[in-house]
């Protein structure tokens, strides 16, 4: 009979986890995102250590401890593969083009105004504004300056959105061809 169809019992494998997907693009992070991943490893490890003082029999520490140890797995690959990219507009512009950790402010026909980050995979939080440098906007922005018009093909279909402003942050602030981000 297939595994999938028998019943496991409380001793059973916690190893068997799905591995944590490594993307197959570049790693590229900036200094926060590298530092996030740092800290990220150093508590794994610190939670692991405290997992290994309680019993080798304790189903949930078991558990906890496959858990903690593909993390860790995950996060010492993309340590070992990361790419600090400094974020900084390209002196030969006039106007900044969008790349790599810059800040990009959009516009929809609608009028809605929202403004993105452009991170590494490890520091994209959408809900905070930061996105992926591989997602569809950062891969239809990049490039792009203030004034352009690009195409974000989403799943709920295609956006023409206009980028409003590209701002890069220096010493923790956002600056615009010399400005300060309003």
């Amino acid at each position: 009979m297939s595994r999938a169809f028998v019943k496991e019992d409380a001793g059973g494998e916690a190893h068997d986890l799905p591995e944590r997907p490594v993307p197959r693009h570049a790693n590229y992070v900036t200094a926060r995102g590298l530092a996030q991943l740092q800290a990220r490893e150093r508590e794994l490890l610190a939670r692991h250590e405290a997992l290994n003082a309680l019993a080798e029999d304790d189903g949930e520490a078991r558990t906890q401890r496959a858990e903690i140890a593909r993390d860790l797995r995950y996060v010492h690959a993309q340590l070992e593969r990361a790419q600090v990219v400094q974020p900084e507009p390209s002196t030969a512009d006039k106007a900044p083009r969008v790349r790599f950790g810059a800040t990009v402010e959009i516009v929809d026909d609608a009028g809605v105004r929202q403004r993105y980050r452009i991170v590494g995979d490890d520091e994209a939080d959408a809900a905070s504004g930061n996105i992926s440098w591989a997602s569809p906007l950062a891969r239809a922005l990049i490039g792009a300056r203030a004034g352009d018009v690009v195409t974000w093909r989403r799943p709920a279909g295609v956006l023409e959105v206009e980028v409003v402003g590209v701002w890069f942050e220096r010493d923790g602030v956002c600056h615009q061809e010399g400005n300060l981000l309003p």
